[in-house]
């Protein structure tokens, strides 16, 4: 059985099809008694507004995009949350894809998302895409980086300072008296990787005798980090690092698992470990995680901010807003 169409609609209610239009899109133009008639035949012949054709003909929806890195990442999800709950309040809703440090992939979601004409998409880029970006823009989809910046400056962004963030960490390890240091790195063309290394690399620059070694993750994810711990724990006492920065949490978690479940050495008292994201896994790990926070909330909220500045002003010129992170401490540090 076919669905009812809004010429179905008139027809039942002795109507224009243009006022049932008017109806379901202007409904002060119509006159009550009318309001009410064509109310009463949508409501027996059950018919649904084709809100798909309505977007088309409109040249956008209310639906806005977004893709992030991994949405197994908890730091992801929160963000995530966060902008389909602002969404929400005016009316829009989120359309999420997942990349999975993909650059292919991603390029099918913006794809996907531009034939949906969404009103705009926010994006955690694998790598640098300003020329696709930039195309999409151009052709009427406002573009939002979320978790990174824009190195000519035409978009607008939302981010943390992963630079000042991997200084932060590798400060804190430093102070407590570690000096064999080693910073967990996932995939290098993310820029959130080479960013806490940057930092990392400029605190340590500042410390007489202390050294750093980067150790090469196959991913961001607890498996990853745990091939990372498999790989210390076969080394020599004199080999070992004594503290860990790690790209993230689920990084550090790993190796925090492997290193806790062969028993072969104990954080903090052997080796202090520090993550990055501060997620919801951080507090409640076997030895709660000392990890830096970013404001997940609040850059997804700000991301959907800037995106409807974007739409409602499109001569608006792009903003970049970074926050800075926090060190919070626990028990994989102080012992």
């Amino acid at each position: 059985m076919r669905s009812a169409s809004i010429k179905d609609v008139a027809s039942h209610a002795g109507v224009a099809v243009g006022t049932v239009s008017n109806v379901l899109n202007y409904p002060g133009r119509v006159a009550q008694k009318t309001r009410d008639r064509v109310l009463d035949s949508i409501a027996e012949l059950g018919f649904v507004r084709n809100d798909v054709a309505r977007q088309l003909r409109a040249g956008h929806s209310r639906t806005i995009g977004l893709i992030v890195l991994d949405i197994g990442n908890p730091f992801f999800s929160s963000v995530s949350r966060a902008a389909e709950d602002s969404a929400a309040q005016g009316g829009n809703a989120v359309v999420l894809g997942n990349s999975g440090h993909d650059s292919q992939r991603e390029g099918h979601y913006i794809e996907l998302f531009e034939e949906q004409r969404v009103q705009g998409l926010l994006i955690s880029p694998v790598g640098e895409n300003s020329k696709r970006l930039t195309s999409l823009s151009e052709r009427g989809t406002k573009v939002v980086l979320v978790d990174s910046t824009s190195s000519t400056g035409e978009f607008s962004s939302v981010s943390t300072d992963d630079v000042s963030g991997g200084y932060m960490a590798t400060q804190h390890l430093l102070d407590i008296g570690k000096r064999k240091l080693a910073f967990v790195a996932g995939p290098q063309q993310l820029h959130q990787v080479t960013d806490r290394l940057a930092g990392a690399r400029r605190a340590v620059a500042e410390v007489t005798g202390a050294t750093l070694e980067v150790l090469q993750a196959s991913d961001l994810t607890v498996l990853a980090g745990r091939e990372v711990g498999d790989s210390l724990a076969e080394r020599e006492p004199s080999e070992l690092p004594d503290g860990l920065f790690c790209t993230n949490d689920l990084l550090a978690l790993g190796v925090m698992q492997s290193l806790t479940m062969l028993r072969t050495l104990r954080i903090p008292q052997d080796v202090a470990l520090v993550g990055y994201d501060d997620t919801v896994f951080a507090a409640s790990a076997v030895v709660p995680l000392t990890s830096i926070q970013q404001p997940t909330a609040l850059i997804g909220r700000t991301a959907i901010e800037l995106l409807t500045e974007q739409v409602e002003n499109p001569n608006a010129q792009p903003r970049s807003v970074v926050f800075k992170p926090e060190l919070i401490l626990r028990a994989s540090t102080l012992g």
